[in-house]
């Protein structure tokens, strides 16, 4: 078998599709499907239930994922160990971000990178904060700005950028008193983040550890529309503190029952290739400078 043929396999796993596989790796449709019949004719099992509307893994799929994931880490493990023998930065580097990211610093640092190191080739990936922090730890990516609470996985490295608590989210009128706590807002209709934000992970766990999780009302897939679901009297939102500080036609209230705060940061494995470790580097740099 052939690296290209468990890259695609694995493309097609994680985007659940072979069009958007074929996206994501720079190919067509037809030859990623071609490439993934040979593997499983190599294999002598069908990896994927095309039945559907979505490709799902079979379980030889499922059995052969991981393997091939190592597989594909291990290969740029090689790349990158002889890219530093030599003092250069090639090959590739591929950044994740969350989905809907508008910090200028991380463009400025992807910028000033590209410009810097014109032959690695750089790809972009938007995806939920826990499938960032997955694909990290298993190499898929090499780092990511993601949303996390207080734990990341084994051999994943970390600064944070962003530091705050969770807030109960109403409108600047609302009479609710000085603080939340867990217990009243299980009373209340919620509206949080989909499930994979890093807000809503650091929430679920505190609901988890104090009575049982908590089952939103409405999930909305950006802090904005949160923000305007709960001026529309939808509900009560759970944001980070600085989100609700920044519309005064809502007020953000201290939940008391939540103590780990809500991070934003940049993650990625703790044997870094060189051109993971620069781009590191630009993005301290880049968040550090004045705005």
């Amino acid at each position: 078998m052939e690296m290209r043929q468990l890259e695609y396999f694995v493309a097609v796993a994680d985007e659940e599709g072979f069009t958007a596989a074929a996206h994501r790796v720079h190919t067509t449709q037809p030859n990623i499907s071609a490439q993934i019949r040979g593997l499983e004719r190599e294999l002598g099992a069908a990896l994927f239930d095309r039945s559907g509307r979505s490709v799902r893994l079979t379980d030889a799929g499922r059995a052969a994922l991981p393997s091939a994931r190592a597989a594909l880490a291990v290969a740029r493990d090689v790349t990158h160990a002889v890219s530093e023998v030599r003092g250069l930065l090639r090959g590739s580097l591929s950044v994740g971000m969350v989905e809907g990211c508008t910090m200028a610093p991380l463009f400025t640092a992807l910028g000033t990178f590209g410009s810097a190191h014109p032959k690695v080739a750089l790809s972009l990936r938007e995806s939920p904060s826990d499938r960032l922090i997955a694909a990290v730890a298993d190499g898929t990516i090499d780092v990511a700005l993601a949303g996390y609470g207080d734990e990341l996985p084994r051999g994943v490295d970390s600064f944070t950028v962003i530091s705050e608590p969770l807030v109960a989210v109403m409108p600047a009128n609302a009479s609710f008193g000085a603080k939340a706590n867990l217990d009243d807002l299980r009373q209340h209709s919620l509206i949080c983040l989909p499930r994979g934000a890093g807000i809503r992970s650091v929430f679920d766990d505190a609901a988890a550890t104090r009575g049982g999780p908590i089952r939103p009302a409405i999930e909305a897939s950006s802090p904005d529309a949160i923000v305007e679901l709960v001026c529309s009297g939808m509900g009560i939102g759970i944001l980070s503190a600085s989100i609700a500080a920044a519309d005064e036609r809502v007020t953000g209230l201290p939940i008391e029952g939540v103590d780990v705060d809500a991070r934003l940061g940049f993650v990625w494995r703790g044997d870094p290739s060189p051109a993971t470790r620069r781009f590191v580097e630009l993005t301290r740099e880049a968040f550090a400078a004045p705005e």
